[in-house]
């Protein structure tokens, strides 16, 4: 499902990722964990296309990401919620589904509004709501499309409890599915128990890649540790 050889960003002379290289099958869930600075967060926008790569090749499902095929089965939720605050949460939505070309009326987009425990305030404008309730609402936003493709950026902060249990809920369903995921995460417990594989990324390369079914939680912990506290 994803394909990527040879992927580096520049800024300026700051090397933010160096030939990376990673092969992701259809269904399998990534917790890619790094340290700030890592190049985590790069790397997932060049997946979503909101960021050019210097150099390498990137492909999802066959297609550059950014490309119209490409944003079809792509799904991205990053720190920034993408909400206009002077809308509803109603009205985001109705936005977005018209962005996506969905044909989704109230009903369904009140449905999916109730589904991240916002039920009631969907005429609410979104500049009223918490952080916690921003961000429930965008999740509803960023996979309103069922995309096959799952781009996380550290989804759980900034949640409260209801949109924690709702996203736990939501990315095991989403692995039922056979729904494809990379989420970043410092968390190495929740990662460990959300994802098949453990990827770790180090001053701009993959430098730990282990899958959960041939690595116990206390293995993994103690070879990332290493990793990242070897400076």
């Amino acid at each position: 499902m994803i394909e990527v050889r040879g992927l580096s960003k520049f800024f300026g002379r700051f090397s933010a990722l160096r030939e990376l290289q990673i092969s992701v099958p259809q269904g399998q869930a990534i917790a890619l964990f790094g340290r700030n600075g890592a190049g985590k967060t790069t790397f997932l926008r060049i997946l979503a296309g909101l960021s050019r790569p210097s150099g390498g090749d990137v492909r999802i499902h066959a297609a550059r990401p950014g490309s119209l095929e490409a944003r079809r089965v792509t799904g991205y939720l990053s720190h920034n919620t993408a909400l206009y605050l002077d809308l509803t949460a109603l009205e985001n939505l109705r936005f977005y589904a018209h962005l996506h070309g969905l044909a989704d009326g109230d009903r369904e987009l009140k449905d999916r509004i109730a589904r991240v425990g916002l039920a009631g305030r969907e005429q609410e404008p979104v500049r009223n709501y918490s952080r916690g309730m921003q961000q429930r609402l965008a999740i509803a936003r960023a996979f309103l499309h069922d995309p096959q493709v799952l781009l996380l950026d550290e989804p759980f902060t900034g949640l409260d409890q209801t949109g924690t249990e709702f996203l736990r809920h939501f990315l095991g369903e989403a692995r039922k599915q056979g729904k494809t995921c990379i989420m970043a995460i410092h968390d190495e417990l929740l990662g460990y128990g959300l994802a098949d594989r453990m990827v770790a990324i180090e001053k701009g390369v993959v430098a730990l890649d282990l899958t959960r079914e041939s690595t116990s939680l206390e293995e993994f912990q103690h070879r990332y540790r290493t990793l990242t506290e070897g400076d």
